[in-house]
């Protein structure tokens, strides 16, 4: 029985100690888009532009630019026993500069997503399947520039 007692309590100290604070909701998105510049790879950036253009509020106080330089690099990942090409990967660089347009601060930071995708045998399903990795990879790159933005506001 005293056994029990020590462990739950051990348990309980260690959890109740633990730094996990809830994330306020409201201050989350808490930024208004004024402009947003794009380099690189057109239909990446497009995507990244588009989901951060819906998550950002208008007619915020805080008024940020962004500059999006994006990188796209496709190269073979697995041949088979016949030195034919199963898969490839995708590896989607993006540099991004914010400046928050009252304060003149800018930041710059890098991000890199990696996926990779099998050969099909119909040419159109390959290409399918790496427009499928493509998005998937644009929409990471893009919650994770808006992760930059909402948890470091000091920064910007």
């Amino acid at each position: 029985m005293l056994k029990k007692v020590l462990i739950s309590s051990l348990i309980y100290l260690l959890l109740s100690n633990c730094g996990f604070k809830i994330v306020n909701q409201s201050n989350l998105n808490n930024f208004d888009i004024a402009e947003i510049i794009t380099s690189g790879d057109k239909k990446i950036n497009f995507r990244i532009k588009n989901k951060l253009v819906f998550n950002s509020k208008k007619n915020n106080s805080t008024l940020i630019s962004l500059n999006l330089n994006t990188k796209k690099i496709k190269s073979i990942k697995e041949k088979n026993i016949k030195n034919e090409i199963t898969k490839h990967k995708l590896e989607i660089t993006t540099q991004v500069e914010v400046k928050n347009i009252t304060t003149k601060k800018i930041n710059n930071f890098k991000i890199t997503e990696i996926g990779e995708f099998n050969i099909a045998d119909q040419y159109s399903q390959t290409l399918n399947n790496e427009k499928k990795v493509l998005n998937l990879l644009s929409d990471k790159i893009a919650d994770r520039i808006l992760d930059e933005i909402n948890f470091r506001p000091d920064d910007f």
